[in-house]
């Protein structure tokens, strides 16, 4: 018997159940204010780099490249810099950072547990070997520089489809069997993208991958943030209409059913849009951690903890933290970059900490 839909008359306790939560959704002066911050954060960001431009100058630039103004040729350097450099790769890192922070998010609802991030369930260490496997044996040769973006998102999918298989019981998926099923896969596949290092004969080879597995935005261009875009913003979009389901499905499987909300199928969708959208991030950006395990937290601190406001509210949230954390990436030791996932989980691993206590101390 199909679960009874959430307008159905069944549906009122569940309408009873999230009526606080609903009064708690961000409110428009939460969301334009991050957004404005977000959109100077961006603008200060295309600027600032080896050849520091302006807050007018780039602005006048953005402001060129989308109505087609007439651009001095004396500063045609500097735009190009502007508009074909520097722009999408801002664009991908604050993509990356909504996307991860909301998958962070669904993931935790996902296992029921506040410690998951996006990589819990071996979708990011599957999508490492998926990249290595294509650097090492010259895979996918025929898509030219979209080859090693395309190995990690299908060894993603793969990974999914594994972890998916081996947690399945008769029972369902459950949150412990999840979890332990995508730690220890992840173990593996770890261990398998190790020994593909091992096996790379050229040293810059392996150095360029290694890199990659830490994450990274300098191969960002204009042809690769269509498919992003529409994931991150499909998967938001999706994730903020179930945001009433999710605050059920926190109250236990039990619970949830009385209250007309199936969780395995939930769940079950949750685990496909978390796997789609994890794959497409980590196929263009790499593996970045801590992310989507802390700016939740983080999120939930100062908003609360209904789903509703905390999917309004993170994606804002994460877009301008990763847009900052590139920032730095490309600053601090210039003209070398440094790994994101070296300086996300500098900030992240005592941000999470103090949270802990935070959270031990209430």
């Amino acid at each position: 018997m199909p679960a009874p839909s959430l307008d159905a008359p069944t549906a009122a306790p569940l309408e009873a159940a999230t009526r606080t939560h609903r009064r708690t959704v961000a409110g428009p002066a939460t969301v334009a204010a991050l957004s404005l911050v977000l959109l100077a954060v961006m603008v200060a960001a295309i600027g600032l780099g080896a050849a520091a431009i302006s807050p007018a100058e780039t602005a006048r630039y953005l402001w060129a490249a989308l109505t087609g103004d007439a651009i001095d040729a004396r500063e045609l350097g500097r735009y190009q810099i502007v508009w074909q450099i520097r722009t999408p790769r801002v664009l991908l890192a604050a993509f990356v950072g909504a996307g991860l922070s909301v998958v962070g998010v669904a993931v935790q609802a996902l296992v029921r547990n506040a410690l998951a991030d996006p990589f819990v369930l071996g979708v990011s260490s599957g999508a490492s070997v998926g990249a290595v496997a294509v650097g090492v044996f010259g895979g996918l040769s025929a898509l030219g520089v979209y080859a090693v973006s395309a190995g990690a998102f299908l060894g993603a999918l793969a990974a999914s489809l594994l972890v998916y298989l081996a947690a399945a019981s008769s029972a369902g998926i459950t949150p412990l069997r999840l979890v332990l099923t995508g730690v220890a896969m992840s173990f593996g596949f770890q261990a398998l993208m190790a020994v593909l290092v091992y096996l790379v004969p050229d040293g810059e080879a392996t150095g360029t991958i290694l890199f990659w597995t830490m994450g990274g935005f300098g191969a960002a261009s204009w042809g690769g943030l269509p498919p992003l875009v529409i994931a991150v913003t499909a998967g938001i979009w999706v994730l903020r209409a179930a945001s009433r389901r999710l605050d059920v499905m926190s109250l236990g499987d039990e619970t949830a059913g009385s209250l007309g909300v199936d969780p395995r199928r939930l769940r079950l969708g949750l685990f496909a849009l978390t796997a789609l959208m994890t794959g497409t991030m980590v196929a263009l950006s790499g593996a970045i951690g801590f992310v989507g395990l802390v700016i939740p937290h983080l999120v939930r601190l100062l908003a609360g903890a209904a789903h509703a406001r905390v999917l309004t509210v993170a994606p804002l949230v994460g877009a301008i933290f990763m847009v900052l954390v590139d920032l730095a990436s490309r600053t601090l030791v210039a003209p070398r970059e440094l790994p994101l996932g070296v300086i996300t989980a500098l900030i992240g691993v005592p941000l999470f900490v103090a949270l802990m206590r935070r959270r031990a101390g209430r």
